[in-house]
């Protein structure tokens, strides 16, 4: 019996200089390529039989530099497919796929909808000048930043991100100072805005549960709440990686994402996914409990069943806020904030954890009275994400900041008992100080180090653009000593100043981030909402402030509605 026949596989048409000459001649390619010295760089091609294409690297020996640009040529054709640079080589998330974030969400009409609906329910019609009406439409000017980077445009994205930032710090500081709400009129009944609020309820769970995506961040939660509930393990250190045996089908790069773990599973990789704070893991465990894993990047209806669950705590947490502070238009108006405003949307689309820390925070401040509540929901937050921590000093001193220590250490109190609920994991490996150890490792030291391209922090590697490093570190330490200062000034802090201050810092944090994204524009915003829309009417202060009023200062209730 003889050999069966194997054809040989076809030559390529183009040589190796021919595909590297085509795709050095691509214009975005050979405009970015004139920014480095033409003897620093080096270039080679490899031909994919199969597929028919040649990709085309190029690396420049310039101090940090590495891989510059990244071409793929069509044997056939000779047509360059694709052609990326910069940022875009080693951030495929800076390369601007479609829908990558959220799917459905980034549909003009969709977004444009989320957006027409969110002015016309809050806007004061009757002043269309109006500062109401600025602070609204600087809310949605992120969605500017978000079209260019949507478009693959990174350094045109980030830079447009941080005016609308620097707007918000200042009215937030501002209001932190005067300690008062807007003067603007309600436009429409209550039930009306309640009305829509449902509607637009019901629209945002059928998006997610239809129309959206789960991120590596969803992933990674539903792989740590497994971890926990199933192997009994911390997610530190215990996350699949890519390092084991290939048992999956590669994807159009030829990358093979699912390993033989130790454990001797086959399972989908997401090594760094244990980068967040334990609460964030297990904020997941009730949709795993519900729904499962499969070891796959499936659908995951465990982290579309955590999103909902938080989007919809965070909303009703606005709604109660509004309700205590204001009476039922303010819980109205902030629970439809809430549900109108497509960067929540954006969160819940993505399926990612972005939701948790602003909603437990919002809880916080419906219970500000308490301070072991306060303490509590504080903690819970900071352990989900970490820049939670800064609103310590300033929640620690509500209402006064002369109040030392009583109220303080009843917050600690709350502070602490929230650290052993997120801790505990810790317990389940053989040896709970190893694990401390590989906790800090995988979240407070890869992050204070991490680069990205999404800011303009770390561009100094890239040609034309300066190294703002010296900058960054002066406004973190700036940013520190604010913190810090706000648990002595102001004095006395109502519940509008406690909202504003506390959203003014989380801003500032995320304008020194090194690596900032449009999903944490919710971690500031129920703070913003809260502050923009209480009414100048409202003046929310704890009872045991109004004990200490200095002499001659009217005493305010806990709760002074507008009438």
């Amino acid at each position: 019996m003889g050999t069966p026949f194997v054809p040989e596989p076809a030559q390529p048409q183009l040589t190796e200089d021919d595909a590297i000459g085509r795709a050095l001649a691509h214009e975005k390619v050979d405009d970015w390529l004139a920014r480095y010295p033409r003897r620093t760089l080096t270039d080679e091609a490899e031909f994919d039989e199969d597929a028919r294409v040649w990709t085309v690297k190029v690396w420049s020996s310039l101090p940090d530099a590495g891989q510059v640009a990244l071409a793929k040529v069509d044997d056939r054709s000779g047509a360059v497919t694709e052609a990326w640079t910069g940022p875009q080589v080693a951030w495929k998330m800076a390369r601007g796929y479609d829908g990558a974030f959220g799917r459905k969400i980034n549909e003009p009409w969709i977004w444009l909808s989320f957006c027409a609906v969110f002015l016309l329910g809050l806007a004061d019609l009757r002043r269309p000048l109006s500062v109401r009406n600025l602070d609204l439409l600087v809310l949605l000017s992120f969605g500017v930043s978000l079209y260019f980077f949507n478009r693959g445009d990174v350094f045109t994205a980030m830079p447009l991100a941080y005016p609308p930032l620097l707007y918000l710090l200042a009215r937030m500081a501002w209001i932190g100072r005067r300690g008062s709400g807007s003067p603007a009129r309600p436009l429409w009944p209550v039930w009306v805005l309640l009305a829509a609020t449902v509607f637009l309820t019901g629209f945002r769970f059928g998006l997610n549960v239809q129309a959206s995506n789960v991120i590596d961040v969803g992933l990674a939660g539903v792989i740590g709440a497994q971890r926990i509930v199933a192997d009994g393990q911390s997610p530190y250190g215990n996350m699949p990686t890519d390092e084991g045996e290939e048992c999956g089908e590669p994807d159009a790069d030829g990358y093979v994402r699912e390993r033989i773990q130790t454990n001797g599973r086959c399972e989908v990789a997401n090594g760094r996914g244990d980068t967040y704070g334990p609460v964030s893991y297990l904020a997941y465990v009730p949709g795993f409990l519900a729904f499962g894993w499969s070891y796959e990047w499936d659908d995951l209806p465990a982290a579309h069943f955590t999103s909902l669950l938080w989007d919809g705590l965070a909303l009703l947490g606005l709604g109660f806020l509004g309700l205590r502070f204001g009476g039922v238009r303010l819980g109205t108006t902030l629970a439809f904030a809430w549900a109108a405003y497509p960067f929540t949307q954006y969160v819940s689309s993505s399926n990612s954890n972005d939701a948790i820390m602003p909603a437990l925070l919002v809880w916080g401040l419906v219970f500000v009275t308490s301070a072991p509540a306060r303490g509590l929901f504080a903690g819970l937050a900071a352990w989900t994400k970490f820049a939670a921590f800064l609103l310590f000093p300033l929640w620690a001193s509500y209402p006064r900041a002369t109040r030392w220590p009583r109220g303080q250490l009843l917050f600690l109190g709350g502070a602490l008992l929230a650290t052993a609920i997120g801790f505990w994991i810790l317990l389940l490996e053989p040896d709970p100080l190893h694990a401390a150890r590989v906790f800090w490792d995988r979240t407070f030291g890869w992050q204070l180090s991490r680069p990205s391209p999404f800011s303009i922090w770390d561009w100094g590697e890239y040609p034309g653009y300066p190294d703002l490093g010296v900058v960054q570190t002066a406004l973190k330490v700036a940013l520190l000593v604010a913190a810090a200062a706000l648990a002595f000034v102001p004095r006395t802090r109502n519940v509008v100043q406690l909202a504003a201050l506390s959203g003014a810092l989380l801003i500032g944090f995320e304008l020194v981030l090194t690596h900032w994204f449009y999903l944490y524009i919710p971690w500031f915003f129920p703070f913003v909402a809260f502050a923009l829309f209480v009414p100048a009417t409202v003046r929310a202060v704890a009872p045991e402030a109004r004990q200490e009023k200095p002499s001659g200062e009217r005493p305010v209730g806990d709760l002074v509605a507008a009438r």
